[in-house]
Formats: C-alpha cells, sequence, structure tokens
C-alpha cells in the first residue's frame, strides 16, 4: 500500500515541514514532526527527524487504510487520486472526509465535482490559511489527474 503513496509524501513533507520541537498549529492542535498529532505528542519532548519519518510512513499506512474504507472506489483508481485523497484526511481527519461531500463525490467517480469540493477545506483556526488553499489546489490537481 506505502508503494502507492508516493504522492501523499511528497505533500504532507511540501506542506507540513519537518518541526521537531512541538508546537500548536492554527487549530490550536499540539503536533510535531510532519504534521503528527495525537499519540506521541508530548509539550516540549523533541523528536529526531528518524522518529518523524516512522510515524510519517506509520500514519500514511493508518490514513491510507482508512481512505479505502472510505472511499473504496480509490482501491482501482490512480495512485494519484489515492494519494490526495489520503494527504486530505491526514490534514484534516478521518472523520472530516467520511462526512464530507467531497466523499460522495468521489465514490461517485466525479472528479470534477471532487476537486471543486476538496478545495472548500481552507480554513485552520476559523480562518483562511493560505498554505490550506495552496494544499487543496495540490490535491485537487491531483484528483483531477493533472498535476
Amino acid at each position: 500500500m506505502i508503494e502507492r503513496l508516493t504522492e501523499f509524501f511528497k505533500l504532507a513533507k511540501r506542506f507540513e515541514g519537518c518541526r521537531l520541537m512541538p508546537y500548536y498549529c492554527p487549530a490550536g492542535v499540539l503536533t510535531v514532526g510532519y504534521g503528527a498529532t495525537g499519540h506521541g505528542v508530548f509539550p516540549g519532548q523533541a523528536w529526531t527527524k528518524e522518529q518523524a519519518e516512522k510515524r510519517l510512513e506509520q500514519d500514511a499506512i493508518k490514513f491510507a487504510r482508512g481512505v479505502l474504507a472510505a472511499c473504496p472506489v480509490l482501491a482501482t483508481e490512480s495512485d494519484s487520486r489515492f494519494s490526495a485523497a489520503t494527504d486530505f484526511a491526514y490534514n484534516l481527519g478521518l472523520g472530516a472526509l467520511r462526512g464530507s461531500t467531497m466523499r460522495k463525490r468521489i465514490n461517485a467517480g466525479s472528479w470534477e465535482s471532487a476537486s471543486r469540493e476538496c478545495c472548500k477545506w481552507v480554513r485552520g483556526g476559523g480562518r483562511v490559511l493560505r498554505g490550506l488553499v495552496l494544499r487543496r489546489a495540490a490535491e485537487s490537481q491531483l484528483l483531477l489527474g493533472t498535476a
């Protein structure tokens, strides 16, 4: 499965960057490495680059499985589309993907509509964030197969 996520890794590394000291993202979530949250993330506890890389791989598998459960059509779609949906879920959470109109459009194979829906998810901490606008645009291009 991980071999299908080449574009996911590019997106996650590009848009998350790698910060080895925990910080609070614009949504107020404690984050470290390449956007890791939750288990193993503690205030003031630094990570090594190796820890960040390993966690990104672990999270990639976890989110990819969740994406396939929510969007089974992606099992037979391009790796780029699969990576785009995985990055979306990694950034926003699997719950956001599951409850989204974007998921419905993906499962219907309506790629232009899925792309438009993806681009609506650009707020963090209650405001539009340039980084999210750029990230959704990159995901959108992958969904359309034009990246």
